[in-house]
């Protein structure tokens, strides 16, 4: 990996990711590991690694630290966050991820029991409902659900409205919120089939009120978004400043300042699911959050195109934000991603077979997580590994950070978001298809 044709494409922050500097370190001691535990990237050079350290260092402010325990929209917003430090010449800046998480519990609740009055004639054991009560106020991150929160709601800065406890440790919150939805779709569905189904709008109201005032108490009020906050910091010049705006406009503002060329508006969300056929438009029904926002839709792509568009993206200088399976060949402690971390056939006399396609067919793999690409390890061209800020904080993975190789990538990546310049006009006008509607149980709809 030394040679003089690799290169690295990286998007950086102040601290270098232990992970890559660890990786040679590895390397050293793999002496000292049993051969039946195998090393991620056991060829690396110290010459490559020194490389790649010196490329990670040279611009520091452009990749902003996702918060500790952060709520589901941290992965998403990243962008606008990149977006909004540039703008305003801070060093350190987070957005609140806990604004975002309170109005997607909200419009999730409302979603959710608008489909179950328009299911209300399906059985109630069928796969249709029983998806849909499955997890109705879930913590996923599709980039089309933040996106529609964004359009709706804007952003805020941390510091006008922090995580609390229940934002940081939602799982409660999750159990009790889900418990009582599930109980008013019961509600709706008896009412839906009695001669009382005229009052059916007036009852879903009353219900979202009420979803309304447990997600408050749990939460605290949020900044409502037309109306102004106040923001006062410092920049990175030492200089006192201040911020009267509507979150509406803040995230407008976002939006109109770029750390590269990549412009936000044009964010379309690729895909890699070989189940289907490529190069369609695809989208999922009764899927959303926001009832009046826009239809989440996927271009499905050979995996070479999707990557392509992730690489063109990181030399722009720009995050990526992509969805996966975060949970396969993981190893948490040391940060990495790796289809070959265990060699199962000297461990246990045993091969994986099924290829990407199956592994969705099969329940085996779908999409579990949004993280952040923020970098690239090329040669001769060519992805070798890719590195990754997770949103759990810095005691997962190495402060934070994870090396993934690109055999993982290839098996378990599914999303990326990129801006639509960044691909071919023949992938762009896939944009203009009807798009082809999959099941609600789909792998393609877990996320969300």
């Amino acid at each position: 990996m030394g040679s003089n044709n690799s290169k690295q494409v990286a998007i950086t922050n102040e601290k270098t990711p232990r992970s890559f500097s660890s990786l040679k370190k590895e390397k050293d001691a793999s002496s000292a590991i049993p051969n039946n535990e195998a090393t991620s990237l056991p060829t690396i050079s110290p010459r490559c690694m020194q490389d790649w350290t010196e490329t990670l260092l040279k611009d520091p402010k452009k990749a902003p630290r996702s918060q500790t325990n952060a709520p589901p929209a941290a992965d998403g917003s990243s962008l606008q966050q990149a977006s909004l430090i540039k703008a305003y010449n801070i060093r350190e800046f987070e957005l609140s991820q806990a604004y975002l998480f309170y109005w997607d519990k909200i419009e999730k609740a409302n979603w959710i029991l608008e489909m179950i009055i328009n299911t209300a004639h399906e059985d109630l054991s069928g796969r249709l409902v029983q998806k849909l009560l499955q997890d109705p106020v879930t913590n996923g991150r599709q980039w089309d659900i933040v996106a529609n929160l964004l359009d709706k709601y804007g952003l805020v800065p941390q510091g006008v409205y922090p995580d609390n406890l229940h934002a940081k440790n939602s799982a409660k919150m999750g159990w009790l919120l889900t418990m009582k939805l599930r109980e008013q779709a019961l509600v709706l569905r008896r009412l839906a089939k009695s001669p009382q189904a005229p009052q059916l709008g007036s009852v879903k109201e009353g219900f979202l009120k009420e979803i309304h005032s447990l997600v408050t108490l749990m939460l605290e009020q949020a900044p409502n978004p037309r109306e102004q906050f106040v923001w006062q910091f410092h920049d990175a010049d030492g200089k006192a400043r201040e911020v009267r705006q509507t979150p509406l406009e803040f995230a407008k503002g976002a939006t109109a300042s770029r750390v590269s060329n990549v412009c936000l508006g044009r964010m379309t969300s690729l895909v890699n699911n070989p189940r289907n056929e490529y190069r369609r438009l695809l989208t999922v029904d009764k899927l959303g959050n926001v009832l009046e926002g826009r239809r989440l839709t996927y271009v499905n792509v050979e995996m070479e195109t999707l990557k392509s568009a992730v690489i063109a993206m990181l030399q722009a200088g720009s995050l990526v934000f992509f969805g996966c399976d975060v949970g396969k060949f993981y190893d948490g402690d040391r940060g990495m991603m790796d289809t070959e971390l265990v060699d199962l056939a000297l461990g246990f006399n045993i091969s994986l077979g099924m290829n990407k396609a199956e592994k969705l067919a099969s329940g085996e793999a779908s999409m579990t997580r949004a993280m952040v690409i923020t970098g690239v390890h090329l040669e001769n061209n060519q992805p070798v590994r890719w590195r990754v800020e997770n949103s759990w904080g810095e005691a997962a993975g190495d402060h934070g950070w994870f090396v993934l190789t690109d055999q993982w990538i290839d098996e378990y990546a599914f999303q990326a978001v990129v801006d639509s310049n960044y691909v071919s006009r023949d992938v762009r006008e896939i944009l203009n298809q009807e798009p082809q509607v999959l099941p609600r149980w789909d792998p393609m709809g877990v996320f969300a």
